[in-house]
């Protein structure tokens, strides 16, 4: 049995470069909810925090789905 390690690396370092992104990418989510929270307690505007916040969580979904799709089609 032959092992092809470059292209056991490449998929290693794709993995771990997705991973971190997507985890970062739901970190900025929270943090955005947890700024939309400290806004509308001083009394200003959240729409900014909230609506970027759901963009990060969307962009996370649409990740895993393409993951998904990848692994169904």
């Amino acid at each position: 049995m032959k092992i092809d390690w470059a292209a056991l690396g490449s998929v290693f370092g794709v993995s771990l470069v997705a991973t971190v992104a997507l985890v970062g990418l739901f970190t900025l989510g929270i943090v955005g909810l947890t700024k939309q929270e400290e806004a509308a307690a001083r009394g200003g505007s959240a729409a900014l925090a909230r609506t970027a916040a759901y963009a990060c969580f969307a962009l996370c979904a649409a990740a895993v789905a393409y993951g998904i799709y990848l692994i169904v089609v």
